[in-house]
């Protein structure tokens, strides 16, 4: 729905499509200790969880089906604000599709129940969202999936 508001080309909206499936597909080169631990990781443990995005690139470049969408996983935790990983890039430096996963990806962490935490509703969670626009999240994104979302069934 993002993808469509924003006025993407097919090829655009599939690419998105495809990331939202395999984004995290890094997280099997990630140990299932880690993965399902369920306090919080310590700093060597975070360091390997932040290479799951450069894994995943790996992955989708050494598959010819997969490879048109590498970048995008390599960049889906680059946050608007630069403090992101693995580069630390900023705001449009970032893929506009790997922009849109990180809003949707957070959403989604943040409203199902994970080993490390209670889901929120849905109504915290766009408050979440809302408030790490222009810092995590690209303002514009933010907005949008928040307004989307207000508007649907999903969230009453």
């Amino acid at each position: 729905m993002i993808g469509e508001r924003l006025g993407l080309e097919q090829k655009s909206l599939d690419d998105l499509w495809l990331l939202s499936m395999l984004h995290d597909i890094g997280k099997i080169g990630v140990d299932d200790q880690i993965l399902n631990k369920p306090g919080k990781l310590t700093d060597e443990e975070w360091q390997q969880m932040k290479q799951h995005p450069e894994i995943g690139h790996r992955i989708a470049m050494s598959t010819p089906e997969l490879e048109h969408i590498a970048k995008y996983i390599l960049y889906h935790h680059e946050r608007w604000d630069g403090k992101g990983y693995p580069y630390g890039l900023t705001g449009d430096e970032i893929p506009l599709i790997s922009r849109i996963i990180s809003v949707v990806d957070s959403y989604d962490a943040m409203t199902e129940d994970r080993v490390y935490s209670k889901a929120r509703s849905c109504k915290e969670a766009l408050d979440e969202i809302i408030r790490c626009s222009g810092t995590q999240f690209d303002p514009q994104i933010a907005q949008l999936f928040v307004s989307l979302m207000k508007g649907s069934a999903q969230c009453d």
